[in-house]
């Protein structure tokens, strides 16, 4: 096992968990300001890149791309919506539902091809697997993708404390209290599911330009992924993010140490055909740990303290 095959492979692992992060920021807005089982994300994850390879490919600049994969993201969690509250069914069947549909349309949106390729050669894309090395700082994959994280956590952190931001918060805590209180609390969640798929879709979007292709599988996987870079994000920095701006970016920052750790496995010699079981894994370990944390250290601590008193 050479150290420099795996010390090279970092850029590219860093890269691509920065861009799974601002999928995993979607995910967090439904699992943990929600409090809803959102799988609508396996689903968006592909038709965000299907819209914007295919807008691309129709001549449509990149911007105006990741614009409509944004919005399209937004419809698809407007469905999931519907179903469940005008609907009444449950939010992890309408996400499943959701997603099941999707599958048939982004076909469709792909010309009822499984696979539609970019050049970065012949379009203008804002990142690649070829910007990784070698190319001016402001163009490298993992500022731009940085810099989208920034962006995004501001505008979050700015829109959650809106009123608006702020009724959404609130039926995520209490739905009952919320609805007492005048709010729609219906509403909110459309809201809410609508703005999670779309960054979601934005994240599809960019990468499908970095690996060079968007695939109807694409998104297979990807809310344990999104699940992955969230729980690992507050058992590494749970001390750390004290506002809702660092709890964001510690989700970021999670799906850079969730890839990370994939390569150094990879590296090991594990089979890429395993990636989904390790993946699983992870997600379960790191569930895990907060519960174990509090069933067994928590214990100690108070006996210790007994002990002492």
């Amino acid at each position: 096992m050479n150290i420099g095959t795996l010390i090279n492979a970092m850029p590219g692992a860093c890269a691509q968990g920065l861009i799974w992060g601002i999928m995993a920021i979607g995910v967090y807005i439904t699992y943990k300001i929600l409090d809803l089982a959102d799988l609508t994300v396996d689903g968006t994850m592909c038709t965000g890149g299907a819209v914007c390879i295919i807008m691309m490919t129709n001549g449509y600049s990149v911007q105006v791309s990741l614009l409509c994969a944004f919005i399209v993201g937004m419809l698809a969690g407007l469905v999931t919506g519907i179903f469940h509250t005008a609907m009444g069914i449950p939010a992890i069947l309408s996400g499943i539902l959701t997603q099941l549909g999707l599958y048939s349309v982004n076909l469709r949106i792909m010309g009822g091809k499984a696979n539609q390729a970019i050049s970065v050669d012949k379009y203008d894309l804002i990142v690649s697997l070829r910007y990784i090395k070698g190319v001016p700082f402001y163009k490298n994959t993992i500022f731009v993708v940085a810099i989208f994280v920034i962006a995004i956590v501001a505008v979050l952190y700015w829109f959650f404390g809106t009123e608006l931001g702020c009724a959404i918060r609130s039926t995520g805590s209490n739905q009952n209290m919320s609805r007492a209180q005048g709010i729609n609390t219906d509403f909110m969640k459309i809201i809410g599911l609508m703005l999670s798929n779309g960054i979601v879709a934005l994240a599809s979007g960019l990468y499908a330009q970095y690996q060079g292709f968007a695939d109807v599988n694409m998104g297979r996987g990807a809310i344990v992924i999104g699940l992955a870079a969230v729980i690992i994000g507050e058992v590494v920095f749970g001390k750390l993010a004290h506002n809702f701006a660092s709890k964001l970016i510690a989700v970021a920052l999670g799906a850079i140490i969730y890839y990370l750790v994939l390569q150094f496995v990879l590296w090991l010699g594990l089979n890429s055909n395993d990636l989904k079981l390790l993946s699983a894994l992870v997600v379960a370990v790191f569930l895990a740990i907060p519960h174990l944390k509090g069933k067994y250290f928590a214990k100690a601590g108070k006996k210790g303290g007994a002990g002492r008193a």
